[in-house]
């Protein structure tokens, strides 16, 4: 079993990644650290995980840990995957794990010079959904991919929270940006050339609250909106010249609607759905990367592939100060 420890007690892991390390086959959380440790007790006994640390440093010098989970704010992602990776632990960290795709090159280095995996938390890459939807896509259900259209939206204006906070790395592109663009670069296996962008920013929290992208992908287009002061929406849609894929609910699984994708025909005579009833797709990501750590053939999502999907972050941002394009 891969002993996970859990670096804070971060909502995301309060409510998605430790139930699903704790459901896993394969690892367990055996720490929570915090600097607050009455909350890391009462977490601790909540999940009944057996190490309490009262400070990070302290579980990264353990040697009950074999791995960390690291869900603490984005500003903080890349220094703390770092320090881990330097601790001898593997890492998995939640995204976006830089804001800069420049950062990763130090986090790619410490990787290396500690022989240890480190892995950005990008749960869709391990569903059963999207790798259906890659499976489709290469065995030519819709003839050749034209177009890919997506949408991710929700509304949060409070401003305490760490999304509407520019110093903890708040801003819709590195919140759920990053997802139209590691979607489409995972199901196609293609990478952005340039893109054409507009962003807008609050001007209270100052974060980007809205962006409408376009990006060319050589032999396809992808375009997408993102907002975090829209109405809640998900979708992704694959076009090609002899029918269409719609995932529906295609990030957050099941929370803004059913697990389903549908495969249309050029006429419309002709449909299939998939329906996944759970795809745990937190619970995989925990397994693969616990196989993936103890030297088994496991597919994760690598610091490479993480520099090229914040590569194309950064192009969008470049290009929603122009008119134009802007090279990836």
């Amino acid at each position: 079993m891969l002993r996970f420890g859990i670096i804070s007690t971060a909502k995301i892991g309060r409510e998605l990644v430790i139930p699903a390390i704790q459901d896993a086959e394969n690892c367990v959380v055996a720490g929570i650290s915090s600097r607050d440790k009455d909350k890391a007790e009462a977490l601790a006994a909540r999940f009944s995980i057996p190490h309490v640390f009262a400070s990070h440093e302290e579980m990264l010098a353990s040697d009950l840990i074999d791995a960390v989970y690291i869900p603490l704010p984005t500003s903080q992602h890349a220094e703390w995957a770092i320090k881990a990776a330097d601790a001898g632990k593997h890492v998995l960290c939640e995204k976006p794990i830089a804001l800069k795709a420049s950062e990763i090159d130090g986090i790619i280095a410490a990787r290396d010079r500690n022989k240890v995996l480190v892995s950005e938390a990008y749960m869709v890459t391990y569903s059963p959904v999207w790798r259906r939807v890659r499976m489709l896509i290469a065995e030519g259900a819709i003839g050749r991919l034209r177009h890919v259209q997506g949408a991710f939206t929700y509304f949060n204006r409070d401003p305490d929270n760490m999304r509407n906070i520019p110093e903890l790395g708040g801003g819709g592109l590195p919140d759920i940006g990053v997802y139209p663009a590691i979607s489409t670069r995972f199901s196609t296996g293609k990478e952005p050339i340039r893109v054409q962008a507009t962003t807008e920013r609050d001007p209270q929290f100052g974060t980007d609250i809205y962006s409408s992208v376009r990006a060319d992908f050589g032999d396809f287009e992808l375009s997408f909106y993102i907002s975090t002061q829209l109405a809640a929406r998900q979708i992704m849609v694959f076009h090609g010249t002899e029918g269409f894929i719609e995932v529906k609910s295609p990030f957050n699984a099941d929370r803004y609607g059913a697990e389903e994708i549908e495969v249309t025909n050029v006429s419309h005579a002709e449909s299939r759905h998939y329906r996944f009833q759970d795809a745990r797709q937190y619970r995989l990501e925990a397994e693969a990367f616990a196989r993936a750590a103890q030297g088994e053939d496991a597919e994760v999502v690598t610091l490479e592939s993480s520099k090229k999907n914040q590569q194309f972050i950064d192009a969008i941002y470049r290009a929603s100060e122009k008119d134009g394009w802007e090279v990836v």
